[in-house]
């Protein structure tokens, strides 16, 4: 799954949601982590709630959930997700245009503000 960290999606996947899913499910998370309530994962892994799950953020990061780290049913990467050549390549280039555009006085594309 991948949405953004709102209100809304905080412990989105927690232990009812988990408990609707299928027992052969894996739940890969590459949004944020507070999206999936760790403990309730960790519990549905140890009961075989559902088959596995692969988490490339965490609840508390850079923090794991320690019972997390024991399980054999889970892969645990530390935020990659994004980590290959086109990505990085292209997260490069909106960079540099941005800069570009600041200074050459343009509307800046991905303008973060308060």
């Amino acid at each position: 799954m991948h949405v953004p960290l709102l209100p809304s999606t905080r412990h989105l996947i927690n232990a009812e949601k988990l408990a609707l899913m299928k027992p052969t499910s894996f739940l890969i998370n590459t949004s944020r982590g507070p999206v999936v309530d760790e403990e309730a994962l960790e519990k549905a892994l140890k009961n075989k709630v559902i088959a596995g799950a692969g988490m490339d953020v965490f609840e508390f990061e850079p923090k794991v959930t320690s019972g997390l780290l024991e399980l054999s049913n889970v892969v645990l990467t530390p935020h990659i997700a994004s980590a290959n050549l086109d990505a990085r390549e292209a997260m490069a280039t909106v960079v540099a245009q941005g800069i570009i555009d600041f200074f050459e006085g343009r509307e800046l594309q991905n303008k973060v503000s308060n």
